[in-house]
Order: structure tokens, then sequence, then C-alpha cells
């Protein structure tokens, strides 16, 4: 629940703050930065909500591997940026890690007892 929490609010601030959003991928060079920020805000918050429910969930947390291996190469190339900002672009490198690492138990035993995918499966 709480991977899918960390997906769910950060849909919500893409899609809450989309022109900072825009703005933040535009600086990276996404295009179009508008799109993808309607694109990433939208796909976050449903990953983060079928994660919490418990539905797809071993789907879901491959989309999220996928999707934080995918950010990070393209937000968080620590040894591109300048030295001041490589300490923290390092931090934010090796979240993504982790997050990555906490998906796979997710893809690999799925969702719990209580999940929406246990509920689907008895019937």
């Amino acid at each position: 629940m709480l991977l899918g929490w960390l997906f769910l609010a950060s849909g919500f601030a893409k899609l809450g703050n989309h022109a900072g959003t825009v703005a933040y991928f535009t600086n990276l060079g996404v295009s179009p930065a508008d799109f993808v920020a309607w694109f990433a805000g939208i796909a976050e918050l449903g990953m983060g909500a079928a994660l919490i429910l418990g539905l797809a969930t071993r789907y879901m947390s491959l989309a999220i591997f996928i999707w934080v291996l995918v950010a990070t190469a393209i937000a968080h190339r620590y040894w591109t940026y300048p030295a001041a900002a490589q300490g923290a672009q390092y931090n934010n490198f090796l979240k993504n890690i982790a997050i990555m690492g906490g998906s796979l138990p997710f893809f690999i035993a799925g969702a719990g007892r209580f999940s929406l995918d246990a509920m689907l499966a008895k019937r």
C-alpha cells in the first residue's frame, strides 16, 4: 500500500501542478511535454490506485518497475549534472533503484489475501 501511495501522490501532484510538470519535462527535453505531463500524471495515479487496491498487482508492479527505470534514465542521470547538484540527483537515482527493487516482490508474490485480485480469483 505504501508503494501505491507514492505513485498516487505523485500522480496527484503532477495533475495538480500541470504547468510546473510541463516546465520540468520541457527542461529535461521531453517532448511533447504537455502530453507527457498529462500521461504521466494519469498513469501514476492509475498505477498507485491499482497497487493500493491490489488490482492486477503483478502487471502494475512490472509497469512500475519499467516506469521508474525509464524515469530514472530521463531525469536522474546524476553524472550529467553540475557538481553542486550531483549529490541530490544521486540520492534520487538511488531512491528510484530502491523503488524498482520494492516493486519486484509484488511481481513475484502477487497481491495479498485482502486484495481485489484475491477476491476476483475466488469467483
